[in-house]
């Protein structure tokens, strides 16, 4: 399939949110607090004049994704992007093109087309700074065969869900990313 058919394949932002099980609550939470830049609006709206659309490779169980994908939204909002989900994991077709460092099925990943269905930025799955944030916390972890690996990973992961779900400072960073990116590769 090309990309035109995945992004008409994919669910709608709402029909995606309205059946999370997992991060549901938080991803809302983001949704209602963040905020774009009222100075970026205008930019924002050069981006919505390129008419592109947004296909976005997630799973509602992925923490990345219950930051990114909220954030992704407010721009979509702002830029008039209309975004479609795609489940990673009925899809492996299409996330096996967008592996992260060439074999991590990392996710979110946020695909950008254009009317003819061109791809003209790829994105994800997290901003250099959350990446940093990750990066540290999974120096931090005993190795994989020690007895407390699974216990001290399962203690990391909620406390990234944590700060992820209300550190404003991270949703800024993933929103100047992701702006920053779009500008570079679609204005410029």
């Amino acid at each position: 399939m090309n990309l035109e058919q995945w992004f008409d394949k994919g669910m709608t932002s709402e029909d995606y949110i309205e059946n999370m099980s997992v991060h549901k609550e938080n991803t809302e939470t983001i949704l209602k607090n963040f905020r774009v830049p009222e100075e970026d609006i205008e930019v924002l709206k050069q981006l919505g004049e390129r008419s592109l659309r947004v296909i976005a490779i997630t799973e509602d169980w992925c923490g990345d994704a219950m930051l990114n994908i909220p954030i992704l939204l407010k721009v979509a909002e702002a830029a008039n992007l209309d975004v479609r989900m795609i489940l990673r994991d009925e899809n492996l077709e299409l996330m096996d093109q967008y592996l992260s460092n060439g074999t991590s099925r990392a996710i979110p990943i946020f695909i950008f087309i254009d009317q003819e269905g061109n791809e003209k930025l790829v994105w994800g799955p997290r901003a250099p700074m959350v990446k940093k944030i990750v990066d540290d916390e999974n120096a931090k972890l005993p190795p994989k065969d020690h007895e407390l690996f699974h216990e001290k990973q399962k203690e990391m992961i909620q406390r990234l869900t944590s700060q992820y779900s209300k550190d404003k400072e991270v949703w800024q960073e993933v929103y100047e990313s992701l702006k920053t990116s779009l500008v570079q590769s679609v204005l410029m």
